[in-house]
């Protein structure tokens, strides 16, 4: 099984079904108009996604977090907690979910805001609903994607917290181009140890190569100034 397949098996085995590839997208609406709401819940069910709408900020808050493929369609200005301040929160909190907003006026200083926040799109009402429909199916790839990332991600530092402290180090310096006879100088231990350990690694990291282990190296973030 490959590392991505791994991966991925990993993270629905601890998150359950709601994991899965095929699951149904998920499309979050925070409005406080409730005509707008009801008009969004039946084009998104048109479109065979998952509507949940919610009339304020803290109504969505409340709501515990999918691992479905997902997408956040917002209004800017809401009661309470205003749409830009979601924004910031789910920035945070649920990265992996595109925000789409919607403004019933245009505003350029708003706009530019919220997409300097990272938002996939700003749509003013009244919105075409193709132009709507089409940020909401690239925003649900963008977050198909980030989720099959952070199951990989989640998988390999699975993987990685099986390793000794001894095999930790002698991953970050072969991943960082030494060769074993180097290794072991630098650690002090035999060339025949480093080996031994070099080989324990690759197979804890489910490595088949060592491009592999350097890329999860990468991935990882390990470097010689900072062993684990």
């Amino acid at each position: 099984m490959s590392l991505a397949a791994n991966a991925l098996h990993a993270f629905s085995h601890e998150f359950g079904s709601s994991s899965r590839a095929d699951v149904t997208p998920t499309v979050f609406v925070v409005d406080d108009d409730v005509s707008v709401r009801e008009s969004l819940e039946l084009l998104i069910r048109c479109e065979g996604w998952q509507p949940e709408v919610f009339a304020s900020a803290i109504e969505f808050l409340d709501h515990p977090r999918t691992l479905a493929p997902s997408c956040l369609v917002l209004d800017v200005s809401l009661p309470g907690l205003s749409g830009l301040d979601l924004q910031k929160r789910v920035a945070v909190e649920r990265t992996e979910m595109p925000v789409i907003f919607l403004t019933g006026y245009g505003d350029v200083r708003t706009t530019v805001q919220a997409m300097k926040a990272g938002a996939a799109e700003f749509l003013t009402k009244p919105f075409d609903d193709g132009v709507l429909l089409s940020a909401i199916r690239q925003a649900i790839e963008r977050s198909r994607i980030a989720l099959a990332h952070e199951a990989k991600m989640r998988a390999l530092r699975q993987c990685y917290a099986t390793l000794s402290r001894r095999e930790r180090e002698v991953m970050m310096l072969v991943a960082s181009g030494l060769l074993n006879k180097q290794v072991g100088s630098e650690l002090g231990i035999s060339e025949i140890t480093v080996k031994a350990h070099r080989g324990k690694v690759m197979e804890k990291m489910k490595a088949g190569t060592l491009v592999d282990l350097v890329k999860m190296a990468s991935r990882l973030r390990l470097t010689t100034a900072a062993r684990a």
